[in-house]
């Protein structure tokens, strides 16, 4: 059998979604590889940590850029384990991390950006978002929280938010985690049958479960909607954790690369001083 050949395009050219897109989940492979090698990916991802570690101190350091991650994923996509590894390489002073979940009544008496906003990264900091405001495009829909021409509208809203924030210096990296239908099934199942992850389990989560089409149609127009020049989205296959760490760490890595970060200068005077 001949050897798979590796795909030597970096992980952002391969897995960010074009602008105007249209995405189809159904045909999407979660659990492609593009040749890489489970045995050599441990090696490559403690590489690629080494560098965000790197990276992020100067960017800490510089202060002049903030970085916001936004991870979004169905149940069991892997969002948790996803920043648990990345978010390891990071000094947590510089890597708030918020997770949206369903609003306060403070958070309901104000628009749906509102409570948003305030979690934005500052300058030297990467952020992450673990769910975030395209929930109110996801969840809102699927349930029919709102009625449709209401959340329609929130596409625009997006586009416009993410674009004043990018204006204003935040880079935006959005990270689309995809499994397919049978792993969600099989990650579920693992954590009934083990004791130690019953915990992440609600039997909610099934009554989601039968919800899969419902989400799957809002996934892909929330793709197609909201990629965007200025924040892309990646769609990153998810089945196998390995890939997905790797896939993430790469994507993040050259993002931060780009920005340049580097030490400010020493305060005057400082260079050559003797300390008794």
């Amino acid at each position: 059998m001949a050897p798979k050949k590796v795909d030597r395009n970096g992980f952002q050219a391969l897995l960010r979604v074009k602008p105007g897109a249209k995405v189809d989940l159904a045909r999407f492979d979660c659990g492609a590889t593009f040749g890489r090698e489970k045995d050599a990916a441990t090696d490559d991802l403690a590489k690629v940590l080494a560098r965000l570690a790197d990276l992020q101190e100067r960017l800490w350091a510089e202060a002049a850029h903030a970085v916001l991650v936004v991870v979004q994923g169905i149940d069991a996509a892997g969002k948790d384990g996803t920043i648990r590894v990345i978010a390891g390489a990071f000094n947590p002073q510089g890597t708030p991390v918020a997770s949206f979940k369903a609003p306060t009544p403070l958070e309901l008496a104000h628009d749906y950006l509102w409570r948003v906003h305030q979690r934005v990264p500052a300058k030297g900091e990467i952020g992450i978002f673990n769910r975030s405001h395209y929930e109110d495009v996801l969840i809102v829909r699927v349930h029919g929280l709102v009625p449709e021409k209401r959340w329609r509208r929130r596409y625009e809203h997006i586009r416009s938010f993410e674009k004043m924030l990018t204006d204003e210096g935040v880079t935006i990296v959005k990270l689309f985690l995809a499994i397919d239908r049978d792993e969600q099934r099989a990650r579920f199942q693992e954590r009934v049958d083990d004791p130690t992850k019953r915990w992440k389990f609600n039997p909610g989560d099934l009554a989601e479960r039968a919800r899969w089409d419902d989400y799957r149609a809002a996934f892909e127009e929330m793709l197609d909607e909201t990629s965007t020049a200025y924040a892309p989205w990646y769609l990153v296959p998810a089945n196998r954790n390995w890939l997905r760490n790797l896939a993430v760490g790469e994507i993040l890595a050259d993002t931060l690369d780009a920005l340049k970060p580097a030490y400010p200068p020493a305060a005057p005077g400082v260079e050559g001083t003797r300390v008794e």
